[in-house]
């Protein structure tokens, strides 16, 4: 049996082959496709007609074996991601009008390195949500870009603020509190220097402590707004420890 790359090469060669394969859901889907009525007529048993036509019995043409179907089908759908991810994204603070708000101006010139993992940036923001209540927290804006649509917020439809889901959060009046990990940073809380944030990738830690310096190829930058309480950007430019 060929392996999954062969295959992988063989279907970005245009055969066809992903085709056929993309049209069948499960492999019992390609063998009902090859039975006839006039085989079940006769056979009164669907499992032995699938049967017969996984042994070449039934059926036009040579049939593929399961392993060799199912083989197929992964490779398609490696050459599909892998063409998804070829794919550039578009930005979305491409063509905003961003004079009115210093911090998205900040993070629309930092969107493209972030997604292309030349950078990561932690936004720190301290404000009142739309119940009035101030809350505070870490977002890991690489994440976010991914899990999240961000285009309504740089077209001013919706205002950025930290979420229970963000790397950490806190609401002053419910004293509730989370922290969590993402796919670029480790929260380390439990420190006396304070919160740290270690990128998975370099590992590197970042400290946010304003007294403190930033950390290794990190730093720190205050943005002067009147849209929020308070809003600081953590830039970190990410070297791959080898």
């Amino acid at each position: 049996m060929a392996d999954d790359e062969n295959i992988l090469q063989e279907l970005s060669g245009g055969t066809g082959g992903d085709n056929m394969v993309n049209e069948f859901a499960t492999y019992e889907d390609y063998l009902d496709s090859q039975i006839s009525a006039t085989d079940l007529y006769y056979l009164e048993d669907e499992d032995l007609a699938r049967h017969l036509v996984e042994l070449g019995y039934r059926g036009s043409g040579e049939t593929l074996k399961r392993e060799e179907f199912e083989a197929r089908k992964r490779a398609a759908e490696q050459a599909r991601l892998s063409k998804l991810r070829a794919e550039p994204k578009a930005l979305a603070s491409a063509g905003k009008d961003l004079s009115n708000s210093p911090l998205l101006a900040a993070l629309a010139e930092r969107e493209e390195m972030v997604r292309n993992g030349k950078l990561t940036t932690i936004i720190f923001l301290r404000d009142r949500n739309s119940k009035g209540q101030e809350v505070s927290g870490y977002i890991d804006f690489a994440h976010r870009l991914k899990a999240e649509n961000l285009e309504p917020y740089f077209e001013g439809k919706r205002k950025l603020l930290p979420k229970p889901a963000d790397l950490s959060f806190y609401n002053w009046e419910t004293q509730t509190s989370t922290s969590n990990h993402t796919p670029n940073f480790q929260v380390i809380a439990d420190n006396e220097s304070g919160l740290l944030f270690k990128n998975k990738r370099d590992r590197k830690v970042i400290n946010v402590d304003p007294k403190a310096k930033p950390g290794d190829n990190s730093r720190r930058i205050e943005i002067s707004t009147h849209e929020y309480v308070q809003a600081v950007l953590y830039d970190h430019v990410t070297r791959r420890k080898t």
